[in-house]
């Protein structure tokens, strides 16, 4: 039988494993939100305070005691909090994040929004060039990261997964709104511009002292950059290629200067039309595969790009966790590992984060049935 780790690695490698490999809290994206993690701390007998991985969702670094009832293959290695970039408190229940953008937590809501973006409207180069950009050299975004990846080798055999900054879309359309941010890309790209090279040298920088100091000691490297809607990409695709693509290369470029591990790149909705360009910037793997969006089959993603692309995740959680029922739960497992794991190539997990408003026997059908599913290329 194979190690959680080797179990993994092979599946990233288009090797084929003794079963698949599942992920649950491996990175900020494959977690849980503190509400529905609520119901797996009571099942499992569980007392203890939640510990957040990524505040705005309000998702958790799960207990290790869970990650091993449900046989999970990876463990989260996540950034330290910046120290003198720290979350500033604002009233009422609001917080000013690393990057200056404002955020509010409605009473009627379980996750942050947008608050404020402060280059909004009508802004100049000289206004982006004055902005009090974060220092990427904050001291507290390195720390615990050697002490959680030995802690992890010594008392696990998981793979360990690192989570990277975003390149730089997320954090450029929270600085300058979303709605000034598209219509930039028709009106006025030398803002736009200004605005995505600075978040993404930022970015680069925090990369470089992360990579430095653990790089070379995990397994897999996650960053996410959503470009993806439900019905295509949020830009076209020229505009992907003059403002999206040469930056990314860029990343992931640098990426791969400092590290072997396999790159896994999250972005929702439907981005079949880039995954030759996401295969040609060197993604290993693309998460979470939301099966609801437009050309997201899995059986032709994996026609198409199974011997160049991993798929992790694939699970809909937009209308079968959260309200089909058990069986229904196992058989979209059985769909997802009959037809993108043959071969390796694949990684059980939800589409994105698991809500509050998945059953708790969901929760665990999905994660057991998973790990109990022979499926037909793997029976003698």
């Amino acid at each position: 039988m194979m190690t959680h780790r080797d179990r993994l690695l092979a599946a990233l490698s288009h090797q084929q494993p003794d079963s698949v490999p599942i992920d649950l809290g491996g990175t900020v994206d494959s977690s849980i939100v503190v509400e529905g993690y609520a119901k797996l701390k009571q099942h499992f007998g569980i007392d203890a305070e939640d510990a957040l991985c990524n505040r705005m969702m309000r998702v958790v670094r799960v207990e290790e005691r869970i990650l091993r009832a449900l046989d999970i293959d990876t463990r989260g290695v996540f950034l330290g909090a910046p120290i003198k970039g720290a979350d500033q408190e604002l009233e009422p229940d609001g917080y000013r994040d690393f990057w200056n953008v404002e955020r509010i937590k409605p009473s009627h809501s379980y996750y942050y929004d947008l608050k404020g973006s402060p280059l909004s409207g009508a802004v100049t180069l000289d206004d982006v060039h004055q902005y009090p950009w974060p220092d990427p050299d904050d001291p507290g975004i390195v720390n615990g990261l050697k002490e959680r990846i030995q802690w992890i080798r010594e008392n696990t055999d998981a793979a360990a997964v690192l989570a990277l900054p975003p390149p730089f879309i997320h954090v450029s359309q929270y600085i300058r709104g979303f709605e000034d941010w598209y219509c930039d890309i028709a009106l006025n790209a030398k803002v736009l511009d200004a605005i995505c090279d600075a978040v993404l040298e930022i970015s680069l920088q925090m990369v470089r002292r992360i990579l430095k100091a653990v790089g070379r000691e995990v397994d897999v490297v996650i960053t996410g950059d959503d470009i993806g809607a439900q019905t295509g990409l949020q830009i076209s695709h020229d505009a992907y290629l003059k403002y999206v693509k040469p930056r990314h290369t860029k990343y992931f470029r640098l990426v791969r200067d400092f590290t072997p591990a396999k790159i896994l790149y999250h972005t929702c909705g439907s981005v079949v039309s880039i995954m030759e360009d996401m295969i040609d910037m060197g993604v290993d793997a693309i998460h979470p595969i939301q099966v609801t969006a437009a050309g997201m089959d899995p059986v032709e993603l994996k026609r198409q790009f199974g011997d160049r692309m991993v798929f992790w995740g694939g699970i809909d959680t937009q209308h079968i966790l959260p309200r089909g029922s058990v069986e229904d739960v196992k058989q979209a497992v059985e769909r997802c590992v009959e037809e993108m794991g043959e071969g390796g190539g694949y990684v059980v997990g939800a589409v994105h984060n698991i809500q509050p408003d998945v059953p708790i026997e969901n929760i665990l059908a999905m994660f057991q049935h998973a790990r109990e599913y022979v499926p037909s290329y793997l029976r003698g």
